[in-house]
Parts: C-alpha cells; structure tokens; sequence
C-alpha cells in the first residue's frame, strides 16, 4: 500500500483544507513557528488516536510523512498544545462544522462524563450521599440523517430540558424535515420549524398532547412514520463518537472540556467525510469496470 493511500494522511489532509478557514496566528508578534490550523488538526488527531497530549507528540516523533503533511519543521512540545487548547474560543472551532443544509435533519441530546471514577465507587461503595458524585457534560446535536455528519451542537454544563437548545441549534440551518423525539414535542417547536425553518416536523404528539391550533393540526397531518424513523440514526452517531473517540471527557475546566469534546465532533466528521469519500470512489470504479464489462460481452 502506498502511503499516500493512508487513512490517518487522508485525515489530516482534510482536516487543513477545514482548519484553513482558521487565522494562523492570534498575533503579529507570534514566533510563527507552528501556526493555529497545525494545532487545531493536533487537538483532533488526538482525539482520533484517543491518546494522551505526550503520547500524541511522541507518535508525531516517529511518523515523518504525518510531519511533512502538517508541514512541521520540528515537532512541538506537548505543553504547546495543552497552551493552545486553554487559549483557543470553542465558538472559533465552529467553523470546522461548516456543513448547514440538508434534506433530514434530526435533533437530540446526550451526556458525557468528567470523570473516570468507576461505578462501582460513585454508587455503591461511596454509600455517603454528599460524596457521591453525577458530573457530566450535555451535548445536543442537529444532524444530516442522510450523510450521517453533524451539522451545529450546543454544550452545558448544567442541567437542561432538551427544548431549551432546540432552536440554537436550527436557527442557521436549511431543511426539508426535522426530526425530533417526544422530548422535544411542544407547540412552540412545531410552529418554529414551520414558520422560521419553512420544514415539516416530524415529531410524534404525545398522549397528552393537544391537537387544537392550525400548525398542530398541520403538523398531526404531515406526520410521516417512515421518515420518523431515519431519527434513529442520530443514536447512532452518538454510539460511534463515544466508541470510537470515547465518552468520558479528560479535561479539567469546563473551557478545555468543551473545546475536547467539539474536537470528537470534529474528528467524527473528518471521518465521515472519508468512508464518503471512499465509497464514492468504489461506486466510481465499479461503474467503470461494469461500463468496460458490457462493452466485452457484446
């Protein structure tokens, strides 16, 4: 196999072309030694690799072609990226997650844990009350079903219905349909996706729930089950971020932590955009070989 052919230099390569976006330097009177879009890709690659910020550096130390991609003249200590992860804004890092159109558009929410206290401790031999500890970090996520990619995200710290972020997270974002479990099921829900997103909610009512009002009853009409049912595949996503990049949040202060946690969004995404990128090309040249297979037979 060629080493242009590897998945992590694939990774990388897209990760700039996203990180350029990104100003390379904070300041003018920088060292210019490393530029920010290097450290952005690091922070993801690291998330990618789920290793520690040294061990990171040492794997850089032995791959010379992942330095020659990011364009390294020498490999930077690992308290420069614990520096920049510290200083860097969560809100700069939105504009790796430039993706805001889609036809299914699914919303939902999961948690991620501070800690790496077993549950054995925090539950049951810790029986004190006052000791026993359920920190975690709240994510929501508005997602393209079709492409399985993340498209906006919303972090607290703190305890919230799931119908708080539900219009922060499609404020920006042009659909068709939005998808959305009963927790989000509210009048005021149906009507925003109607009249500000100009999509059909496809939100089941609940038991409970009144029908009365023109965008109920619209929203009670166009309510298909099939299409309802693409909303699963934002578990999905969920199952394969936690999986593949892990669940449990390493950071110390709730800066670092988001900042940790919107690199796994990050780096699910640059994955995504490969296995596409991959699949496009064996459907390409599966064509191709289909077309050629033909012309022989006649």
């Amino acid at each position: 196999m060629k080493i242009k052919d590897s998945l992590y230099l694939k990774f990388i390569d897209y990760g700039l072309e996203l990180a350029s976006s990104i100003p390379r330097h904070f300041s003018k009177f920088s060292k210019k030694i490393y530029n920010n879009q290097q450290h952005v890709v690091l922070l993801v690659l690291k998330q990618k690799l789920k290793v520690t910020y040294r061990d990171l550096i040492e794997w850089i130390k032995i791959n010379e072609p992942v330095r020659l991609m990011l364009g390294l003249s020498r490999v930077p200590h690992h308290t420069t990226l614990v520096k920049f992860a510290k200083r860097i804004k969560p809100k700069l890092l939105n504009l790796l997650l430039p993706f805001r159109k889609a036809k299914h558009v699914a919303v939902d929410a999961t948690g991620f844990e501070l800690e790496e206290k077993s549950y054995y401790y925090r539950t049951i031999w810790n029986s004190n009350r006052r000791q026993k500890t359920r920190r975690f970090m709240k994510l929501s996520i508005a997602v393209d079903t079709d492409k399985q990619r993340i498209l906006t995200y919303k972090i607290r710290k703190s305890r919230a219905h799931d119908t708080r972020d539900f219009e922060l997270l499609l404020r920006d974002i042009k659909a068709d349909y939005v998808l959305a479990d009963k927790g989000y099921a509210s009048r005021k829900n149906r009507t925003f996706v109607y009249t500000i997103i100009n999509a059909i909610p496809q939100i089941p009512f609940k038991k409970c729930s009144s029908k009365s009002g023109y965008y109920q009853r619209k929203a009670a009409k166009d309510f298909n089950e099939k299409i309802y049912h693409q909303r699963s595949k934002i578990e999905t996503i969920f199952g394969v971020i936690k999986k593949k990049y892990g669940s449990i949040l390493r950071a110390r202060n709730i800066t670092t932590q988001k900042i940790e946690l919107i690199t796994k969004l990050i780096a699910y995404n640059i994955d995504r955009k490969s296995i596409l990128t991959t699949l496009l090309i064996r459907g390409f040249q599966q064509s191709r070989f289909s077309t050629y297979a033909s012309s022989k037979i006649y």
